[in-house]
């Protein structure tokens, strides 16, 4: 089963890399202790080098590891649960980062700021239609998604749907 969660995934994720519309993206949803929702956004080029994610990796501690200098000034890493949380102050109070490893190893870098916001009612949607196989696809104003759920939170693969063409007919 898990590979089947992870096989979807992978899909999704290649689906969002390919040449598409600049909303194609896909967001981490996590539920939260007081009950909001936390959510992390794929896509853009992050902050930090790669070099500079996998020595802030190696520096995790679940207190925090030492501050690192980087080129988004000094940032520390925390080992949770959830994955490898990076805060970057000198961005802002907010600004940070989750790695998360993929069934094969690779790195997926979550940001804390990306270009869809969903609402909190479209946030519950999200939650509540998640299925490992990805759930029913839900409307976000002019947006598409497809909720997966992971043992990080859910994951919403989210899409702008392509405009019918006249006269096309639905498939029988």
């Amino acid at each position: 089963m898990f590979r089947l969660v992870a096989v979807a995934v992978a899909f999704a994720f290649a689906a969002l890399s390919l040449p598409a519309a600049a909303d194609d993206t896909a967001l981490l949803i996590q539920l939260q202790p007081d009950g909001r929702y936390q959510v992390w956004h794929a896509g853009g080029q992050p902050p930090l080098s790669d070099d500079e994610l996998l020595a802030l990796e190696a520096s995790a501690t679940p207190e925090g590891g030492r501050n690192v200098v980087t080129s988004a000034g000094l940032a520390r890493a925390y080992d949770t649960s959830y994955g490898v949380l990076i805060r970057l102050p000198a961005l802002g109070p907010d600004r940070a980062l989750l790695l998360d490893r993929d069934g094969c190893g690779g790195i997926k870098v979550w940001q804390s700021q990306g270009t869809v916001h969903p609402t909190e009612d479209e946030l519950t949607e999200l939650v509540l239609t998640a299925l490992p196989e990805g759930g029913k696809p839900v409307t976000l104003g002019k947006l598409r998604a497809k909720a997966y759920s992971t043992k990080f939170g859910v994951i919403a693969a989210i899409w702008r749907p392509t405009p019918k063409r006249p006269g096309s007919r639905p498939p029988k």
